[in-house]
């Protein structure tokens, strides 16, 4: 929740994020499942207590933060005005509206709130395995490029490994693309 919170740049709207064994508040909207964990849920809700705005998605995917804004805007537009200094720190600038994948045999898109990016990571390093990290949430042009892999989805991990994408982490297919034994 801290990360994705420092990816809005810090605008100045409450913040609520619930998780099991609470899950009270993603039980009563409904996105609580029964194994005890919530999707990734957004509702924006009004000064008046209604819901505006509700985007549902799997927990492994990334908000699109611009959306945010975007409905933000509509409710509020005082508020917004307000927070234009927050909004353009965290609105890619002109030279992240271009990509350029990086010179490297492995590229690992990924988010600073990712779990699974995590794992990765420290799969990658025990098998001295050099990468070059793409955080899509700053590069919104690289988030572009991976929703062109995952069906429209933000969807972190993603892996390049000498031009191969790899959408999650497939640990078999990773070992096998980099010449690692796999079990």
């Amino acid at each position: 929740m801290k990360a994705w919170a420092e990816s809005l740049g810090g605008i100045s709207y409450p913040l609520l994020s619930d998780f099991y064994p609470h899950g009270l508040v993603a039980a009563r909207f409904g996105v609580l499942r029964t194994e005890g964990y919530s999707e990734r849920a957004i509702f924006i809700i009004d000064r008046q207590g209604i819901v505006r705005y509700v985007d549902v998605h799997d927990i492994d995917l990334q908000p699109d933060n611009e959306e945010l804004f975007r409905v933000l805007a509509l409710i509020e537009p005082a508020q917004m005005a307000r927070s234009s200094a927050a909004i353009a720190a965290a609105v890619p600038s002109k030279a992240e509206t271009t990509f350029t994948r990086p010179d490297a045999d492995v590229v690992i898109y990924c988010t600073p709130w990712c779990p699974e990016c995590r794992r990765v990571r420290a799969y990658l390093s025990e098998h001295g395995i050099h990468y070059v990290e793409v955080d899509i949430s700053k590069n919104r042009a690289a988030a572009q490029l991976i929703r062109s892999y995952a069906n429209g989805n933000e969807t972190t991990p993603t892996l390049d490994i000498k031009g191969t994408v790899v959408v999650n982490f497939d640990r078999s297919q990773v070992a096998s693309l980099l010449g690692i034994p796999y079990p």
